[in-house]
C-alpha cells in the first residue's frame, strides 16, 4: 500500500459527498503486542471487519491495520491464534484519507490499492474508519455520484 503522509486522495469538490458522510467512528483499536486472537474477539464483539494498530492510544497514531482476512490466513497456515502477535501480521505500510476526500476518491484509491479499509485521520488523529461497503452503498444511492447523474 502506499504511505498516506505522501499521496492522499484529492479533497472533494464543494456539495459532493465527502467521507466524512459515510465513516465510523474507529471506536475499536489493538495494540500491536495483542495475541491475534484478542484482535479476532474485539472485531467480533465489535461488529467490526478490521481494527486500527495505534502506537500511542492517546495521541491516536495508526501504525497499523489488521483484518479478518489476516486472521482467516493464519488460521488456515496452522498459526496457533493465541501464540501470533498482531505485530507479526499486520499491514504497517497505510493508507489514508482525511475527512473531506471525496467519496470518489477513496473508492478509487481503495481499489487501485487493492484493499478494502481506509483509516480517516484528521490533523493527523485517527478519527474513523471506512470499508468498501460502505463506499459502495453511497456511490450506488439514488443523488449521489455517477448514480445520481444517471438517473
Amino acid at each position: 500500500m502506499i504511505d498516506a503522509p505522501t499521496q492522499q486522495p484529492s479533497l472533494s469538490p464543494t456539495g459532493s459527498d465527502t467521507v466524512a458522510d459515510v465513516m465510523r467512528p474507529a471506536l475499536t483499536t489493538v495494540e500491536r503486542d495483542a495475541h491475534l486472537a484478542a484482535a479476532a474477539y474485539l472485531m467480533k464483539h465489535a461488529g467490526a471487519s478490521a481494527l486500527v494498530i495505534l502506537d500511542n492510544i492517546s495521541a491516536k497514531q495508526p501504525i497499523g491495520l489488521i483484518t479478518e482476512a489476516d486472521i482467516v490466513r493464519a488460521v488456515a497456515d496452522g498459526k496457533d491464534v493465541n501464540d501470533v502477535r498482531i505485530r507479526d501480521l499486520m499491514t504497517s505500510d497505510l493508507t489514508f484519507c482525511s475527512t473531506t476526500t471525496s467519496i470518489r476518491d477513496a473508492t478509487e484509491s481503495m481499489l487501485a490499492g487493492r484493499f478494502r479499509h481506509l483509516p480517516v485521520l484528521d490533523h493527523g488523529a485517527l478519527v474513523g474508519m471506512v470499508d468498501i461497503g460502505d463506499l459502495s452503498a453511497r456511490e450506488a444511492s439514488p443523488g449521489s455520484g455517477a448514480a445520481g447523474a444517471a438517473e
